[in-house]
């Protein structure tokens, strides 16, 4: 039977229950992804934990169910996109069902095989910036958590090392501020949330903090 509670902003919302699809999917990530994030020794599960931590956060807070295979999607949401593109992607269907797959191919900016192959960072953003304003809510959340997740780590790390965070990444800080800002207003014409709030009072911190190097 469906149990549904109202919060304090009198939302209806279907309880979150995680089962076992949830322990096999940590399980399948951790042996996927044994990297660390750019120029960092944290363990790259961090940041995949850290984006199902916000999305599991919104469970009452947004005005549809956040369901176990909206968070196996955040748990899986650079699977394909970072190891093994379309191949991986069939992978995770076949392991964790054709929604969770559905997510994941939403939250890829790439389904190429090795990265050698991937178009370069501008077109890759653009394309996924259109595609996004096509993905239904689930899509967007995660998105939003990934993202914000993103921002956070860039500015705690600017703070301690400066305009060298921006080493660590293809482009730097004009290019990842401009894909900030315009992955925000596709979030914000489907409706603002909390994640949505927070990313911008994010990057608007960063991009005080960093104007100088704009000048």
């Amino acid at each position: 039977m469906r149990r549904e509670s109202k919060n304090m902003n009198n939302i209806e919302t279907e309880q979150l229950h995680l089962t076992g699809r949830f322990t096999s999917a940590v399980d399948y990530a951790r042996h996927i992804h044994i990297e660390r994030r750019k120029g960092t020794d944290v363990p790259y599960m961090a940041h995949l934990l850290g984006v199902v931590s916000l999305v599991m956060g919104e469970v009452g807070y947004v005005r549809f169910p956040v369901t176990e295979d909206m968070v196996i999607a955040a748990l899986l949401h650079d699977a394909a996109e970072d190891h093994g593109g379309l191949p991986r992607l069939k992978d995770i269907e076949h392991n964790f069902g054709s929604n969770v797959a559905r997510m994941v191919e939403g939250l890829s900016d790439s389904l190429t095989e090795g990265p050698c192959n991937k178009q370069p960072w501008p077109e890759r953003k653009q394309a996924y910036i259109q595609k996004l304003r096509e993905e239904p809510a689930d899509v967007q959340l995660i998105s939003a958590a990934d993202k914000l997740y993103n921002a956070r780590a860039i500015l705690e790390d600017y703070r301690e090392i400066g305009p060298r965070v921006w080493e660590r990444f293809k482009r730097g800080r004009n290019d990842q501020i401009w894909y900030f800002d315009e992955l925000i207003k596709v979030y914000k014409s489907f409706g603002v949330n909390r994640i949505v709030d927070e990313l911008e009072r994010v990057v608007n911190e960063l991009r005080q903090v960093s104007a100088k190097e704009a000048n």
